[in-house]
């Protein structure tokens, strides 16, 4: 079944028959025949009682005329609202959690205030995960830490983050990996800030035998206050963490330290929900592009 043989049924039904049918849509008779017969088999059921040249509908047909009638007005609202440049809809995003947390609350609250017709659908994730699922379609756009593959995705630079390393506050201080004494707290792989981190401590030759996985910034932060080891995080989540004062803070070189964030979608996936978003993510004053790459994409935002 589908939507022109749905379009034929109810031109029959509207015009009285067969022949007004077949003038209005500019058909020939035996096509629109052949049509609702076709439909009939289909269905496995008869729409017409045929009364020599007179049709008159079923039961059925009576059933079907009311979903046929719906199921073309869907799809027409449906090709209105694709050719519409106006955001509607479910928006379907990924971030990471510090992100999420930090930088997203204020311009979502703007962005959908803006958009009441849009609805929102925040998944959380590494930048691996939420890479997968931008390019297998699940996601719109997310938010992820570089680096991520160029290939299958449009990249829209928003925020160079900076890392550095949070132990407890009567921690020594630390200048290099050989200075840190203890576990290492991190994400699991995946995650591009642990990525850093183990550069950063490759970068000397040393690492920690122990890891300690976890999903969540608040546990990160409330095992660093308590001894239990150190880690890499932004620096914007010390922000709003109450216990900052209980951390010992260290600088780590830019090299490392220093993680672009960018929001990613597939190639060729354009769309008003995305480009709104875009476009409102670019007015925040804690946006910090990179001018080198600046160039305007055909949807009309800035983009690497």
């Amino acid at each position: 079944m589908d939507l022109t043989d749905l379009d034929i049924f109810r031109a029959v039904v509207q015009a009285g028959g067969v022949t007004r049918a077949a003038e209005k849509l500019s058909r020939v008779q035996s096509n629109i025949t052949t049509r609702v017969r076709q439909l009939e088999a289909d269905l496995g059921v008869t729409l017409f009682i045929r009364e020599g040249k007179k049709l008159r509908l079923s039961a059925e047909g009576e059933l079907l005329l009311d979903y046929a009638g719906r199921l073309l007005d869907l799809a027409q609202e449906a090709r209105e609202a694709l050719q519409d440049a106006k955001p509607r809809g479910r928006l379907r995003l990924g971030s990471m959690e510090s992100t999420a947390s930090v930088r997203l609350p204020v311009p979502m609250n703007q962005y959908l205030s803006r958009y009441p017709e849009v609805s929102l659908e925040l998944r959380i994730g590494t930048p691996r995960e939420l890479a997968t699922l931008v390019r297998e379609g699940e996601l719109d756009a997310a938010l992820v830490a570089e680096p991520v593959a160029d290939a299958p995705f449009e990249k829209v630079p928003l925020y160079d983050e900076e890392l550095v390393i949070i132990a407890s506050a009567h921690h020594p201080p630390i200048k290099s990996p050989k200075d840190v004494h203890g576990p290492v707290l991190a994400f699991e792989t995946g995650c591009s800030y642990r990525q850093r981190m183990e550069e950063w401590f490759a970068s000397s030759g040393e690492m920690s035998d122990h890891i300690i996985e976890t999903s969540s910034y608040h546990a990160i932060l409330g095992c660093a206050v308590a001894g239990m080891g150190i880690s890499m995080v932004p620096r914007m989540v010390l922000k709003t963490f109450p216990d900052v004062k209980l951390l010992s803070v260290h600088a780590i070189p830019p090299q490392f330290g220093i993680a672009p964030t960018v929001l990613i979608r597939r190639k060729g996936a354009a769309s008003p929900k995305v480009n709104a978003l875009i476009e409102i993510l670019l007015e925040q004053p804690d946006i910090k592009l990179r001018p080198a790459a600046r160039r305007k994409n055909g949807a009309g935002v800035v983009a690497a």
